[in-house]
């Protein structure tokens, strides 16, 4: 387990526990059963005591936790028969950005997402989860296609940002998120967005303008990260404490403003602590929301989708 910089009183206990255990598989004449517990419910006590009103900047650094599970994690886990689709046809194959035909619970979906990687041969190979033009552009080919075929799209959100690098630039990464954004807004399918860590800018809303937008309890969603705002604001970096309270980037501030619709809710001490029941609980939620929609015209859910950004401004923090 990686314990983030708020949780360092809780590695010592939980650190202490599994010392004496260690000990006893060494010696099976010790007994430390009993001490052992008592560190287990203090650290349990702790761990909930952490948790129970996490500040802005916490749930940044939760969303951000290294062994969070991923989008290629909740593909394994809730989808069967995933058919990877690859490239943009025009330039390259992304990898940020992974996406394919896929069933849900036997249904027939077509699921795109943003990953990140797991070490770090495979985050540089994912470039962290930014994603390039092409990124976008492989993800408009393919709402395009579920369009055809009448499948609903399902984007699992998860990134710091769209690539700022100078080729992500001259081959029209604005125009290319911009075209995504658009796409999201003229498909005829239901289109569920489900952010599973990160929301950072436009880079996310590429994929998060949705029929039914969902967040897990600790992730977050932003214009910029709180690091970038502090440094334009305060021309500070250090000052991202304040700048993430400021942003209002929490799942529920958004769900009072109405730029999200539902909060899922993660296992205690965050999705990185019991990865399979978080997954498990975004599996469900994504059935329910598709439920929701079943039965609606494609004219109807194009226009219901449209009110619905349009609507978004209209209910202030105090609602």
């Amino acid at each position: 387990m990686t314990y983030l910089e708020f949780e360092k009183p809780l590695a010592e206990i939980e650190g202490k526990a599994e010392e004496l255990r260690a000990l006893a598989r060494k010696n099976e004449q010790m007994d430390v059963e009993k001490e052992a517990k008592a560190l287990d419910k203090k650290a349990d006590t702790m761990l909930r005591d952490l948790y129970k009103d996490l500040s802005a900047w916490r749930k940044c650094q939760v969303a951000r936790h290294p062994e969070r599970p991923h989008c290629r994690a909740y593909i394994d886990q809730l989808f069967t028969e995933f058919t990877p689709l690859a490239g943009d046809r025009n330039f390259a194959d992304d990898h940020a950005v992974m996406g394919g035909i896929a069933r849900l619970n036997d249904r027939p979906v077509m699921v795109i997402g943003h990953e990140k990687g797991h070490d770090t041969t495979s985050r540089i190979e994912r470039n962290f989860g930014m994603a390039r033009p092409e990124g976008y552009r492989k993800a408009v080919r393919l709402m395009d296609l579920a369009d055809r075929f009448g499948l609903p799209v399902v984007a699992l959100i998860d990134t710091p940002g769209a690539y700022p690098g100078k080729g992500a630039e001259e081959r029209g990464q604005s125009e290319a998120i911009a075209r995504s954004t658009e796409k999201c807004l003229q498909i005829g399918v239901p289109l569920i967005s489900v952010i599973i860590g990160e929301g950072g800018s436009g880079g996310a809303v590429a994929f998060a303008t949705g029929d039914r937008v969902a967040m897990l309890e600790h992730s977050v969603y932003s214009v910029i990260s709180p690091e970038g705002c502090a440094s334009i604001l305060w021309k500070d970096s250090e000052k991202m404490r304040e700048a993430a309270e400021a942003l209002r980037l929490t799942a529920q501030d958004l769900k009072k403003v109405g730029v999200i619709d539902r909060i899922i809710k993660e296992p205690m001490g965050g999705a990185q602590r019991d990865a399979r029941a978080a997954i498990a609980s975004v599996g469900s939620e994504i059935e329910l929301m598709l439920a929701e929609l079943d039965g609606m015209a494609p004219a109807e859910l194009i226009a219901a989708r449209r009110k619905k950004f349009l609507d978004i401004g209209t209910k202030g923090l105090a609602a």
